[in-house]
């Protein structure tokens, strides 16, 4: 029954989006299903909205239909499968429209540098939320005394959860340089390049390289030079010379110039962000942490948060933990409270059921689909949920919480919150849980703002 009930959710999107003739390509994160269309007029993006199952949709450089997490697997899957009976996809079609896509006036070279940036790890983000999360959870039980830090069961869960860190440059650098149009097995080479250990035997300038130098700052230099190179000598070797000849000065141009350059610059821009970040956080206290926290969730919005994901990673990579991951998932929390705020409110059937069905979603650190189903439509809900996350922002910064991995917010972050600090980070979520609410209830909301849910 629920394949069925994906099938035609799948089938109803497609019919909106004007028939899978219309679609060039298409792909899933998280929680959206994005597309491209090849002629964005026969879109009916009003009766896409009000498809039941579609929380909410986003026009960028593809349209993004906001279905939640888990669910988008499922509908994309079934998506494939109408596409794929009528015939596929035109490959021909697809590269000429996502040139033309490129080429839109909006599609500034900063806004998509910052997309490809965020596409990138886009991919990684649930083996980083399995394995963060599998790591905290150990430490937790760990110092909990359920199990002995020496024993086997906790060494195996420890490693476990550890390995995807200690070679998440590999993975990024296999991303980075498909994203630029480069070999991946190529761009693995170049993580490999920052974090081989071997890298302390070399000695330049009379100082002794450190593997790991650069982090993935210097991964992502050394990632996006070797497929640009490729690129470019590719251009020039015959064909038949090509497999010996392209990857091999590839990689000896861009080993040289990464330990000689992309170590040290990347290590460079590394100190100055994380050090920068902490010295804000030092200095501007709870006012620092009321910015960041209020101006994440326009950042959500665009899709550009993914973009702070190598932040949060280096500043674990750097100084051990990361003080700005806890102020930033204020931001689905207070979400939840001003939801919680407008179901109370309310008395709209179909804004009560958008409003549950994107509440277990929310509170377990996913805020799309009430973001884009229920506060961003309604307007003034958004604003003062912004609001409510920086109260919590604020609060987590004041007791300086932070993480000791990367992985989803709400609840689940808890797991991964500095030892000691579990307790902190959790009254934090209930202080952006109770601002969201009263924001909203109070300024935010009136029941006249909900035509659209009639």
């Amino acid at each position: 029954m629920a394949g069925e009930n994906n099938k035609i959710l799948a089938e109803k999107i497609l019919k909106q989006l004007g028939g899978p003739e219309n679609i060039v390509s298409y792909t899933h994160c998280m929680t959206r299903l994005r597309v491209t269309p090849k002629d964005s007029s026969l879109i009916n993006k009003e009766e896409l909205k009000k498809v039941d199952g579609v929380l909410g949709v986003v026009v960028e450089e593809t349209l993004q239909i906001i279905l939640g997490p888990g669910k988008v697997n499922k509908v994309t899957e079934a998506f494939s499968r109408l596409i794929d009976d009528a015939g596929g996809i035109n490959l021909k079609e697809k590269a000429a429209n996502k040139k033309a896509e490129i080429n839109k006036k909006n599609a500034t070279p900063f806004k998509l540098f910052l997309r490809k940036i965020a596409s990138i790890f886009i991919p990684l983000i649930p083996a980083l939320v399995a394995s963060g999360l599998i790591t905290g959870i150990t430490k937790a039980i760990v110092q909990a005394g359920v199990l002995a830090e020496e024993s086997q069961l906790a060494i195996i869960l420890s490693v476990i959860g550890s390995g995807l860190f200690g070679y998440l440059g590999i993975l990024v650098g296999s991303n980075a340089a498909k994203e630029f149009g480069g070999s991946p097995a190529l761009g693995a080479i170049a993580g490999i390049l920052i974090i081989n250990p071997a890298v302390a035997g070399i000695h330049l300038f009379g100082t002794d390289l450190l593997p790991g130098r650069g982090g993935l700052i210097g991964v992502l230099f050394a990632a996006i030079f070797i497929a640009l190179v490729e690129k470019q000598v590719r251009k020039y070797v015959p064909t038949s010379l090509d497999l010996f000849i392209t990857p091999t000065v590839a990689l000896l141009l861009t080993g040289i110039l990464t330990y000689l350059i992309f170590m040290p610059l990347g290590g460079l821009i590394s100190d100055i962000i994380t050090k920068g970040l902490t010295s804000l956080l030092d200095i501007g206290g709870v006012v620092a942490g009321f910015v960041l926290g209020a101006t994440f969730l326009p950042l959500v919005v665009t899709g550009l948060h993914q973009g702070l994901t190598p932040i949060h990673l280096e500043l674990i990579n750097t100084i051990g933990d990361d003080p700005l991951l806890p102020i930033l998932a204020m931001g689905g929390a207070a979400q939840v409270g001003a939801a919680f705020a407008i179901y109370f409110k309310t008395k709209k059937k179909r804004l009560k059921r958008a409003i549950a069905g994107g509440l277990p979603a929310g509170i377990l650190g996913i805020g799309e689909p009430l973001i884009f189903g229920v506060t961003l439509p309604l307007g003034r809900p958004f604003l003062t949920a912004c609001l409510g996350a920086g109260v919590g922002g604020a609060f987590q910064a004041a007791f300086g919480v932070a993480t000791v991995a990367v992985g989803v917010s709400g609840i689940p972050l808890a797991f991964l919150v500095v030892t000691g600090q579990v307790f902190l980070y959790l009254a934090g979520v209930l202080i952006a849980y109770a601002a969201g609410f009263v924001f909203t209830y109070l300024f935010g909301f009136k029941d006249e703002m909900a035509g659209e849910f009639e």
